[in-house]
């Protein structure tokens, strides 16, 4: 809108014409959700609905630090089984027991830490008898 605010007119009076204008010409009709019910009205205020709504439209999920590290031990074992060899295994296990020191030593965000560092001894030879068996 380009035109300015007559002199002498209140600013709310001013908007409500130039509203009420925008109406009378259909500037309203063609939005998109016309006619359809305003998403979360009748459910409790939420202060995080627009990181939910932006998570869910763009297809993200996020889990607390924490229950990520819980979730990398648990599924150490799979990741293994896709490396070539064995220093890439005993990496992968002393990259994920820095993050698990680390979180232990300086804390992070999420459920109480309940996970120790691994054995890399242990998931090699894990990883040895799953490559034995394919």
């Amino acid at each position: 809108m380009t035109e300015r605010k007559p002199a002498g007119m209140s600013f709310e009076s001013w908007v409500d014409k130039a509203i009420r204008e925008a109406e009378d010409r259909g500037a309203f009709s063609d939005l998109p959700g016309t006619g359809k019910p305003i998403p979360g009205a009748g459910q409790p205020d939420d202060e995080l609905w627009w990181v939910k709504a932006k998570l869910r439209r763009e297809k993200l999920t996020f889990i607390p630090p924490s229950l990520a590290l819980r979730k990398d031990v648990e599924e150490i074992d799979d990741r293994a089984a896709a490396l070539r060899s064995e220093a890439e295994v005993r990496r992968l296990v002393d990259d994920l027991n820095a993050r698990i020191s680390a979180a232990i030593r300086t804390g992070i965000s999420g459920p109480p830490i309940t996970v120790m560092p691994l054995d890399p001894d242990t998931v090699v030879a894990t990883w040895r008898e799953r490559r034995a068996q394919s």
